[in-house]
């Protein structure tokens, strides 16, 4: 969820290829009857070019009544990208933005100074005795001088993303700039993201005009340099070096990802991002303030202000 549940999330790394900086493994939780994998922030690898933290949520099934409800929270210094393969989300935020989103669409929220949103499943999912939910959520974190900037949200539809297909290939090109291809979403910095679909033994060419490159196996299974790379792994591969993915015997979904690198590490403290632990203080402090009605940093989703998250224990 972008709403992080831990303070410190941490995953365990293993393994290195010639052509591979890094494979991690990533740490299920449980959420309540709701798994997400989690490979980013992991001990060896704070990001994947902006990236700074990548969840997959589910596959999950859920009953009827039942979904997710995820409460008002904070976040600063980021973006939020949802994106997903089946379910539904509703998305209230301090901006006034309400907005459903259904797989293959993309809600982009920037943080910026501050910004407060609720995740939710809708009543008309909750009582329709088909509710699932499967997808990633990613945080991008914030060049630095873009950190203190308004917050925005964008939305986008299926149909306004880039599409290629052939060869038995299917990429929908989400974020950014890869393969000659552009997506319309306002970015920050130099960023690509995209959701994949190859056929047995289809391959892909890693896109080589980025600085940071990885690749999350999501279905299925794939081959990088004589080695075989399961659902629910992380690849970063090494700067410069020409990779190509080739699709196991019953083909694989994968989300491609990477970017120009920050400037510097990042200070990660429950849902806040930032590059000095001063803002992530100050972010601390504002939301543990409360009086959302008058508080100068952050207020309540309209539609959605009767509850929130408290600020963790800090010990």
């Amino acid at each position: 969820m972008s709403w992080n549940p831990t303070l410190d999330p941490q995953c365990p790394a293993a393994g290195d290829l010639d052509a591979i900086e890094t494979v991690i493994i990533p740490r299920a939780r449980d959420l309540g009857g709701f798994e997400v994998r989690r490979a980013l922030p992991a001990p060896r690898r704070q990001m994947v070019g902006p990236f700074i933290f990548f969840d997959q949520m589910g596959p999950a099934e859920f009953i009827t009544g039942g979904g997710i409800d995820v409460r008002p929270h904070p976040h600063i210094g980021l973006g939020t990208v949802t994106y997903l393969y089946k379910g539904e989300f509703e998305h209230r935020d301090s901006l006034g933005t309400h907005q459903m989103i259904y797989p293959g669409e993309v809600n982009w929220m920037v943080a910026g100074k501050g910004v407060t949103h609720s995740e939710r499943t809708s009543e008309d999912t909750r009582n329709s005795g088909k509710n699932s939910l499967f997808g990633i959520q990613t945080w991008i974190a914030l060049p630095e001088n873009k950190e203190d900037m308004d917050p925005i949200f964008e939305h986008h539809g299926r149909e306004a993303l880039p599409f290629l297909e052939g060869e038995g290939k299917e990429v929908r090109l989400i974020l950014g700039n890869a393969w000659g291809e552009r997506a319309p979403v306002s970015m920050l910095s130099e960023t690509f993201y995209a959701d994949v679909i190859l056929k047995a033994g289809a391959k892909l060419p890693m896109p080589d005009n980025h600085e940071d490159r990885g690749l999350y196996v999501t279905q299925g299974a794939i081959e990088i340099a004589g080695q075989t790379f399961e659902a629910g792994q992380m690849m970063v591969f090494r700067p410069g070096d020409a990779i190509t993915v080739t699709a196991g015997p019953q083909g694989a979904r994968l989300m491609a990802l990477g970017g120009e690198t920050m400037g510097g590490p990042r200070h990660i403290w429950w849902n806040f991002v930032a590059s000095s632990k001063e803002k992530i203080e100050e972010a601390k402090q504002a939301w543990a303030a409360g009086d959302f009605a008058t508080n100068p940093r952050f207020h309540l989703p309209p539609g959605d202000d009767e509850e929130f998250i408290p600020l963790p224990d800090q010990k």
